[in-house]
């Protein structure tokens, strides 16, 4: 696979090394990249064909959805509900499971999808995604029950940002790899080729207005980079907070970092902020597959078995060092208070 290759071209290359492999996936793959294709076409248009602002409706969480969220959760429902691939769909814009019709054919694979990730930006023309996950299934209807699975066990996850350049960044466990649309052929390239995370940095995502509430570790690590040279690590850290989960995480893709939403006593109710579903588990993949780790702070992301389908949790992902670090005060931390800690080194050194 070289740089320049297209992503239809990307996709069957891979096929063909599994030579019991049907096609479905690749055309499943090839609906995802047209829905989000469609999507980036209505967010670079804006206010010109009136997609800003709220909508009159609240979402299955009881946040207020925007109008791109609605547009967005039924083109990529439009795009996948006909094509015979998956069969069955979940967003987090919907509260149950979204089967197919039964006039529709079905195929093998859960679609879980957040059509929208960081909607607060929208109406100020900032920087949002889609975010999606694939999972096989063996059941012609499946129910919640079947999508409930740990996060090793994805096909596939991805998510397209819709920035300067919009891109899809993927992994079907052969790495993490990343390709920007062209908009003069309507394809999206490969433009980075197996992405590494680098180990050490010198950034840090994480919205300090939450700092009163988190827990002791993360307020030490915090405390400890904001010291700065003076702090245990000697250099100089600066905090970057965008606001949507998939630009934080490009950034940290692309030249490291730590990105966290972690748990605090304003969310420890509901479990976290981000749901384990549609955000935690495919950005948790990709992040592992370019070589950084994800982890609650307890444990590893990857390895939890979901209890019901919208299930939140905090998040910790990023470069090796940063989030190594961050897992000892959380060790620590656990060991004090007796609590389980499951995150161990052998998982990422």
């Amino acid at each position: 696979m070289q740089l320049g290759t297209p992503l239809s071209q990307y996709l069957i290359e891979e096929q063909r090394l599994y030579p019991e492999a049907t096609g479905s996936f690749t055309l499943l793959m090839n609906d995802i990249a047209l829905a989000c294709k469609t999507i980036s076409a209505a967010v670079r248009k804006g206010a010109l064909v009136d997609v800003l602002g709220n909508a009159e409706t609240d979402n299955c969480q009881g946040e207020q959805q925007k109008k791109l969220d609605i547009i967005a959760n039924d083109l990529f429902i439009k795009n996948n509900i006909w094509r015979g691939h998956i069969a069955a769909m979940a967003s987090e814009e919907m509260e149950e499971v979204f089967p197919i019709p039964e006039d529709k054919p079905r195929g093998k694979y859960l679609l879980v999808f957040d059509p929208l990730d960081g909607s607060s930006n929208i109406d100020v023309d900032g920087p949002i995604g889609t975010i999606f996950s694939i999972m096989r299934s063996d059941k012609e209807h499946p129910t919640e029950e079947d999508f409930l699975q740990e996060g090793v066990k994805q096909v596939c996850a991805g998510y397209c940002l819709y920035g300067p350049a919009t891109m899809i960044v993927i992994s079907i466990g052969h790495g993490t790899h990343a390709f920007t649309l062209d908009p003069d052929i309507g394809e999206f390239i490969l433009t980075h080729k197996d992405i590494q995370i680098p180990a050490t940095s010198a950034e840090y995502s994480i919205n300090h207005a939450n700092r009163v509430k988190w827990e002791k570790p993360m307020l030490e690590y915090v405390q400890d980079r904001e010291a700065g040279v003076d702090g245990k690590k000697g250099k100089r850290y600066t905090m970057r907070w965008v606001g949507a989960m998939v630009m934080d995480v490009h950034r940290i893709l692309m030249r490291g970092g730590m990105f966290a939403y972690p748990i605090d006593e304003g969310i420890r109710a509901k479990g976290g902020r981000l749901r384990l579903m549609y955000e935690a588990n495919p950005i948790s993949f990709l992040v592992e597959q370019a070589g950084g780790i994800a982890t609650t702070g307890y444990e590893r992301i990857l390895d939890i078995k979901p209890s019901k389908l919208h299930q939140r949790i905090p998040v910790i992902i990023g470069s090796k060092e940063e989030v190594t670090d961050i897992l000892d005060y959380h060790k620590a931390f656990a060991a004090e208070h007796d609590l389980k800690f499951t995150h161990e080194c052998k998982l990422y050194k």
